[in-house]
């Protein structure tokens, strides 16, 4: 067996592919619509993995081949134990990631599967704070701001689901030159109250990614 190479964000984009796929062969009474999809669901998934093996995309291609929803679902299944893992985090890190917080709440991890995680967030309601971890070049990045409670449903950023949302805003720790003392600049965006369903649906990491840049001032070639 190859080692595991599907990241959460891709195997959730797998996953609606075949969502796609199912509903095709249970809908059209056109055999031709139904290969017509099915194709188009095959350059889907191959597409996302552009540096797979041969092997690999023997694997990802079970999904597309697939005839019933039976055979849908035994597919994803199949692709379960090639998910690769959040990198497991301890207090500690999450605290050096923080040091500038002194009481700093933490989240509870210890039903996570970190096979289905793209992204770490949490708030602290006393202290209105909303705090972001995420893997970065062989890294952990940490990202605290304020989160202001929409009482809506609007669009998340991060998996472009309509849902109930906050406004996190966090501020660039990058000044520019000859920047007055009191020059911040901030960056908010609507994302997910519900993170563990979030990480469920995100199928693209470019605008956490870009959100990450934004705030930590790093330029995009260091990706």
């Amino acid at each position: 067996m190859c080692k595991p190479f599907i990241e959460n964000h891709q195997f959730n984009g797998i996953r609606k592919q075949a969502q796609i796929l199912l509903q095709a062969i249970q809908s059209s009474s056109d055999p031709r619509v139904a290969e017509s999809v099915r194709d188009g669901v095959k350059v889907q998934i191959w597409s996302a993995f552009p540096d797979a093996t041969e092997h690999q995309l023997r694997l990802l291609e079970q999904v597309a081949d697939a005839r019933t929803e039976e055979e849908v679902r035994g597919s994803l299944r199949s692709l379960e134990p090639y998910l690769t893992e959040f990198p497991r985090v301890t207090e500690k890190q999450l605290k050096q990631l923080f040091p500038k917080v002194k009481k700093l709440k933490l989240p509870d991890l210890s039903a996570v599967d970190y096979r289905r995680l793209t992204y770490i967030s949490w708030t602290d309601i006393a202290a209105n704070k909303m705090y972001l971890v995420y893997g970065r070049n062989g890294q952990l990045v940490g990202i605290e701001g304020r989160f202001t409670p929409v009482n809506k449903k609007s669009v998340c950023f991060l998996c472009n689901r309509h849902s109930e949302t906050v406004l996190f805003s966090a501020i660039s720790k990058v000044k520019p030159a000859h920047a007055s003392a009191d020059y911040y600049k901030a960056f908010g965006n609507y994302m997910c109250l519900d993170s563990g369903a979030c990480n469920r649906h995100i199928t693209s990491v470019d605008a956490l990614d870009r959100f990450i840049r934004e705030v930590t001032g790093t330029d995009k070639s260091a990706t």
